[in-house]
């Protein structure tokens, strides 16, 4: 194989080596079986798959646990938060593996996928290799939505997306990494409610390591199926983004910035509409415009009429909602941050081996420094504080004075 992966992707790593695979789940009882379904009809079979449950209200841990029953490579983790990265580091500390794959559990992934992110990583020169993300529709309307995931119109530059040639990239989707590389970052940053995964990304390229972006590992996410959904989802990923921004300001790109651009133009237009009633007007024309080129895109790949009939509203709803989680993310946390010395990265919270509750494990085994290798027939303390939202800002103020 040629390209960015060198010789790393020629490597073959040996078939007998261990590999984690974490999902942190919440509420995800329609999707979780076919998530772990495959994952554990992997080519490569050694594996340590954990699934946290993050507090969820359905059934998703009693599903776990049956099919834990008949598949040892299964174990549960249940912590008491709805948090993927409180979820992330609590499979960290449990993992008994050199490798770390994270797998959505809205999603599903190809029988090769452990083997060729295996292949990379165990080369030496990839730190973390991720593949395309690419949405699935049940409806007409998720249909639509899932061509606005995959649309450069919709989600920018975005390699991950659309990307159809290995590349040297700054942020990988459900990502699979080196444990060393991992535990060295201290793992994924807790007060972080969304865009955890491109945060942990950034600080992994700067402490001077390299991520490899490679289409053969494809993953097929279950998209959102109603527009209302997809805009609370945007609205959340903007919050989230303001949140890596005032962390780290130098991680924004311009494509970032098109969302609240497009929100903060169409909030001038309408302050100004008193006195320039044609500015408003002219602005919806403007994005309506490309809304219909961008339609017209996809309509020459192919996609049904009804399917296209919702693709300028999937579009708007991801844009709008993206651009007002951004401003609202910058307003609710510009003040605690502005006493953020310096303009250095901040200590991600992670794991803590003398407070917070016990959680539940069930499985096999755990093999962690801070706990010790033992028998899960009762509850086992994987330290993972939960994080209350309401305190975050005081805490930020009180780490970062």
């Amino acid at each position: 194989m040629t390209g960015p992966a060198g010789s790393a992707a020629e490597h073959e790593p040996d078939a007998e080596q261990l590999v984690t695979v974490a999902i942190p789940a919440r509420n995800e009882e329609a999707w979780i079986v076919r998530s772990l379904q495959s994952v554990l009809d992997q080519d490569h079979t050694n594996l340590q798959v954990i699934v946290v449950d993050g507090a969820s209200t359905d059934q998703t841990p009693a599903i776990v646990r049956s099919i834990a029953e008949r598949d040892g490579r299964v174990q549960l983790i249940t912590i008491g938060t709805a948090s993927i990265p409180a979820s992330l580091n609590a499979a960290l500390a449990a993992t008994r593996s050199a490798w770390f794959v994270r797998v959505d559990a809205h999603s599903t992934i190809p029988r090769d996928y452990v083997g060729i992110a295996l292949r990379h990583l165990s080369g030496g020169e990839w730190a973390g290799v991720g593949g395309r993300k690419d949405g699935i529709g049940d409806t007409t309307t998720g249909s639509a939505i899932a061509a606005a995931l995959g649309s450069p119109f919709g989600v920018g530059n975005s390699t991950y997306h659309h990307g159809t040639e290995q590349a040297v990239v700054d942020h990988i989707p459900f990502g699979a990494y080196r444990t060393d590389v991992l535990h060295a970052l201290e793992g994924w940053d807790e007060r972080l409610t969304a865009n955890e995964d491109f945060e942990l990304d950034y600080r992994l390229r700067h402490s001077g390591h390299r991520l490899l972006f490679d289409p053969a590992l494809r993953i097929e996410w279950g998209s959102r199926q109603r527009l209302g959904e997809l805009f609370s989802q945007y609205r959340r990923y903007g919050r989230g983004k303001a949140d890596v921004a005032l962390l780290h300001p130098d991680s924004i790109a311009p494509r970032h910035l098109a969302a609240p651009a497009l929100v903060a133009a169409f909030a001038g237009a309408a302050a100004l509409a008193g006195r320039r009633p044609r500015l408003v007007g002219a602005l919806a024309a403007l994005y309506g415009s490309a809304l219909a080129a961008a339609t017209v895109r996809e309509m020459r790949a192919g996609r049904p009429p009804k399917v296209l009939a919702r693709l300028p509203l999937a579009f708007a709803s991801m844009h709008v909602g993206w651009g007002i989680g951004f401003w609202e993310g910058l307003a609710r946390g510009l003040r605690p941050w502005r006493r953020r010395p310096g303009g250095a990265a901040s200590r991600p919270r992670t794991a803590d081996p003398v407070s917070g509750p016990a959680h539940a494990v069930d499985g096999p085994s755990v093999a962690d420094p801070r706990i010790g290798a033992r028998g899960l027939d009762r509850e086992v303390p994987v330290a993972v504080r939960p994080v209350d939202p309401d305190a975050r800002d005081a805490e930020l103020v009180e780490r970062l004075a």
